[in-house]
């Protein structure tokens, strides 16, 4: 009885052994893109809620460029003072993180 016990034990543990080292994983990769395109649009096309919502957060800031994507999100190149920078908003002049 114990060498069939001990048999038993045996062959799960080989078993379990074989199960181990066939076990492989596989991974997926998602690449999602992020940046869209944008075209350059005059000033006078950038809507007032983005106009009053740039001069709310950065007084003085003078509006160098602005350009638009399919979605209706700005992309607006400032200066201010003898600072650049380049900022983004929604239609309705909600800040994006980008």
């Amino acid at each position: 009885m114990k060498k069939l016990i001990l048999s038993a034990i045996v062959l799960l543990g080989a078993v379990s052994m074989t199960n181990a080292s066939t076990v492989s994983q596989e991974v997926k990769v998602t690449t999602i893109s992020v940046q869209t395109e944008y075209t350059e649009v005059t000033a006078d096309a950038v809507p007032a809620a983005v106009k009053t919502a740039l001069q709310t957060a950065y007084p003085g800031a003078k509006l160098d460029k602005a350009f638009v994507n399919e979605k209706k999100e700005y992309k607006l190149e400032i200066s201010v003072g003898d600072q650049k920078a380049t900022v983004y908003s929604d239609v309705n002049g909600n800040w994006l993180k980008i």
